[in-house]
């Protein structure tokens, strides 16, 4: 029996953001993630990773046991200590291409995850997925939106402060960064 069908996600869901994802570009849209989009995040998470052990000189399968461990950790990590959240799959034309996971609490909205396959990256798909969570944030009265970005993900960090995130703290592997919903006005 795989891993990923040992995992699960949690029965609580915060649903805190829109059902469908109505305000995103043509063809995309979201729904809450499921038991068995688990083996997608698993291949998701190892597309995310591609690029840093490409020149890894491990074995294949060495690689992929790797990777295989490190999704579970994380997976059991976000699932563990982040409830109740909105765990979403994010789709093209009814295609699974990225997640986003959402925690809020009355102080903030937390990022806690946003990825897209490698292929489906640049065409403005994170942007308009970080727009939609901070008019939550702001229509919900929430006062900012934190995220972790790896210090290596540098495309990912200009990204965000183009969305209006400042650096807030280096935490050593990651840097915390915040949005305040007074920051900037959103159409």
């Amino acid at each position: 029996m795989s891993t990923a069908h040992a995992l699960t996600f949690p029965s609580l869901r915060a649903a805190w953001l829109p059902a469908t994802g109505k305000d995103l570009p043509p063809g995309l849209s979201w729904r809450e993630a499921r038991n068995d989009d688990l083996p997608f995040f698993r291949l998701l998470y190892a597309d995310i990773r591609a690029a840093e052990l490409a020149f890894t000189p491990w074995p294949d399968a060495v690689r992929q046991s790797f990777l295989d461990s490190q999704f579970v950790l994380q997976h059991q990590h976000y699932t563990a200590h982040y409830q109740p959240a909105d765990y979403l799959v994010i789709e093209d034309g009814g295609e699974p291409i990225g997640r986003l996971y959402v925690y809020c609490n009355e102080h903030e909205a937390n990022v806690i995850d946003i990825a897209l396959l490698s292929a489906t990256r640049g065409r403005g798909i994170g942007s308009a997925l970080l727009r939609l969570v901070q008019q939550a944030a702001q229509h919900g009265g929430l006062p900012s939106v934190v995220l972790h970005v790896e210090h290596r993900n540098s495309g990912a960090r200009r990204l965000y402060e183009r969305m209006g995130f400042a650096l807030e703290e280096d935490i050593g592997s990651h840097l915390r960064m915040r949005w305040m919903a007074a920051a900037i006005e959103l159409s």
